[in-house]
């Protein structure tokens, strides 16, 4: 213990340090705040009259000018007051955010988000302490432009495609069908609350009820990422919470602008129904059209970026950005055009770029996104202080209520559908992650505060019963969902690196289990899926990458990536041996070439073959092996088809059995033990 001490007293001291930093920051956060939110105006006036008196001078000469003494120091706070407040918000997040993760006994106990909206709580109360005004920090412009993109993108750059593609179509049914189910479950029901006498919500619409409960009925993506990746749950559970959140967002969008819009109208025709369905279909695939535009742009650019490395992750976060706008501009899903440019623009762009371009975009993501994470959660506690809230018991409780028993039957129902149809169940316990997963965040705070007050005069009132559901759901759920993981032993994430072995394997099966579909005559998705690698190979790989690479088979180029990578860790971690200090960046991520074999090594390799030998064998095995599908045809024992070779086989058949029996009878009749006596 007495050889302890000395480091856990430095720890301590370390930790108090900090926090006195912290103090100091938060002071100094609200009187720069309070000097933004108060202008100078005698500043200005003294401005003026200094204008006007020189107007003056001019006029009448120099006669009474009086040389005034040069200024050797001087403040003027308002000419940089916008970007060094902005500097104080992401220096403020980043200080709490390492805060957080140097006390672990917290970090283990209360999710990030939540201790995050405490920080804006205290901020937000400082301010109002020291008389000041609170800023109205958590914008909708600022949030929808600025904060949400960076997160939106990182996860659909990174986003694991092939178990999500493998249940894209449980993720429609919770993101589109379950979507419905709570908007219009919460905002009926809420509606039939009000209309009771004694709750003094007689006042309250039905539409503008629909339209709350399509606000607050929304997964919310930033919220679920905070909370699913500090509980490190199993990735089944992790991309269909996730993936509802993603895309939901359509739906979200088309009710809310649908539910807007005929509010004031009073009424919604069968024809505004079909319209509205429509604009769904628009919202939704025209982003996805949006962000895969954008993504082949992306890809096809950073095919000429050879010779100009230092520019390309430019291009990867431009032409983001850009498909987030356009989307926008036009009223499609933003973050639908965002998901489709990362997932589509990944595969080429990192054929294409360098390694170091690579590691600038990973990180710059990372780093981005969770800056914009962490000053969503202190906005969102900044602005619950700034008010004005409009409190309501029996409306606020029924809401949190109805959102939570909502979730559950929707979850439930959709599940026992979704079991018939896969082949891996949802089991009790992943129902019950899925449901109680269902967080709210600053999406529906944002979606809230764009209401008009002309058209809504109870948005206030809405904008506290949102703030009061977020607040449960990141706190009340977020700090309990991981206890309840592990006291119901809810299979959680393995971090195991992918090994090629894994890669063969997954690469084997699923090409069996495209053989199989094709003799059983069924295209399923295992089917539709080597058509468009197949397609992907042909052309889009020629046109998308540069130079020769696009013909480097995917295991081959999985092979050097992971060796590469290894090579990298191997370094860092000091193992013995060194790398090259002047590495050319030039080496893109799928073109590293194998190192030369030591004398003694190369002996015992396999023979080389030459170029031209290598392209025969090439061209015999194509040939024979992957157009074997092509010539058989699909096995149905209704539509059987005649063999137009199988009458020939017959005649062949007969004549053989024919020859045959002759050559029985001839040895017979040559027998010298069946020949009579004379």
């Amino acid at each position: 213990m007495a050889l302890h001490s000395p480091r856990g007293s430095r720890s301590f001291l370390e930790r108090g340090l900090l926090l006195l930093v912290m103090l100091i920051f938060l002071e100094g956060t609200v009187l720069t705040l309070g000097a933004a939110s108060s202008p100078d105006i005698s500043a200005q006036d003294n401005t003026g009259g200094g204008d006007d008196q020189r107007g003056i001078e001019g006029r009448h000469g120099h006669a009474n000018y009086t040389k005034k003494a040069f200024p050797v120091l001087s403040l003027d706070y308002r000419h940089i007051h916008v970007p060094f407040e902005i500097s104080l918000w992401v220096l403020l997040a980043s200080l709490m955010k390492l805060g957080f993760h140097l006390i672990p006994r917290l970090s283990s106990i209360v999710p990030e988000s939540c201790l995050l909206i405490v920080v804006g709580l205290l901020v937000g109360g400082l301010i109002k302490l020291a008389g000041e005004e609170v800023p109205p920090v958590l914008d909708s412009n600022l949030f929808f432009l600025c904060l949400l993109p960076p997160i939106i993108l990182d996860a659909g750059y990174f986003l694991p495609i092939r178990p999500f593609m493998e249940n894209i179509g449980t993720i429609l049914m919770f993101a589109v069908v379950g979507t419905l189910w709570n908007a219009f479950f919460v905002g009926g029901l809420l509606y039939a609350v009000c209309q009771i006498e004694g709750t003094y919500l007689s006042q309250v619409e039905l539409l503008p009820c629909l339209l709350f409960g399509s606000i607050i009925s929304a997964v919310d993506p930033v919220a679920v990422l905070a909370v699913f990746e500090e509980i490190h749950i199993n990735e089944l559970l992790h991309i269909l919470v996730f993936g509802e959140s993603l895309l939901n967002d359509a739906v979200t969008v088309v009710l809310y602008h649908l539910f807007e819009e005929y509010s004031d109208a009073g009424e919604v025709t069968p024809m505004d129904v079909v319209l509205g369905v429509i604009c769904f279909l628009i919202v939704s695939l025209g982003g996805i059209a949006v962000g895969t535009i954008y993504g082949i742009l992306a890809a096809f650019t950073s095919r000429f970026t050879s010779h100009t490395r230092v520019i390309e992750p430019l291009f990867v976060f431009v032409y983001s950005y850009m498909a987030y706008l356009s989307a926008e501009m036009f009223h499609l899903s933003g973050i639908m055009a965002l998901i489709a440019c990362g997932a589509v623009m990944r595969p080429y762009v990192e054929a294409n770029i360098s390694h170091k371009s690579h590691t600038t975009v990973k990180y710059f993501l990372k780093m981005w996104s969770s800056v914009s994470e962490t000053l969503i959660f202190i906005f969102l506690g900044v602005a619950t202080v700034a008010g004005p809230h409009a409190w309501n018991w029996t409306f606020v409780s029924v809401t949190v209520i109805l959102c939570l028993v909502s979730r559950v039957i929707g979850v439930v129902g959709l599940t026992f559908i979704i079991n018939k149809f896969r082949i891996v169940k949802l089991t009790t316990k992943d129902q019950f992650i899925v449901a109680y997963g269902g967080l709210r965040g600053a999406i529906a705070f944002s979606l809230g505060y764009l209401l008009d007050k002309d058209l809504f005069p109870m948005r206030t009132m809405f904008l506290t019963a949102i703030i009061t559901e977020i607040f449960f759901t990141v706190f009340v759920q977020g700090m309990t969902i991981k206890p309840l993981v592990d006291l119901l032993a809810v299979k959680k994430k393995q971090e195991a690196k992918r090994s090629i072995n894994e890669e063969i394997h997954t690469q084997f099966l699923d090409h069996l289990l495209t053989g199989i579909e094709d003799i059983c005559g069924h295209y399923g998705h295992h089917h539709w899926k080597d058509k468009l690698n197949r397609f992907n190979k042909k052309y889009i790989k020629k046109c998308l990458i540069a130079g020769e690479r696009y013909k480097e088979p995917q295991l081959i180029a999985f092979y050097h990536k992971m060796e590469f990578k290894q090579a990298i860790e191997l370094v860092e971690s000091g193992g013995g041996v060194k790398l090259p200090s002047a590495m050319p960046s030039q080496v893109s991520m799928q073109n590293i070439q194998p190192k030369k074999l030591p004398p003694a090594v190369a002996e015992r390799a396999l023979p080389q073959f030459t170029k031209g030998r290598e392209e025969e064998i090439r061209k015999i095995l194509r040939s024979n092996l992957q157009k074997t599908r092509q010539r058989l045809r699909s096995y149905n024992r209704h539509t059987l088809v005649a063999d137009p070779f199988e009458d020939g086989w017959n005649d062949f058949i007969l004549k053989k059995q024919r020859m045959i029996e002759l050559e029985k009878k001839v040895r017979l009749a040559d027998s010298p033990s069946l020949v009579k006596p004379d």
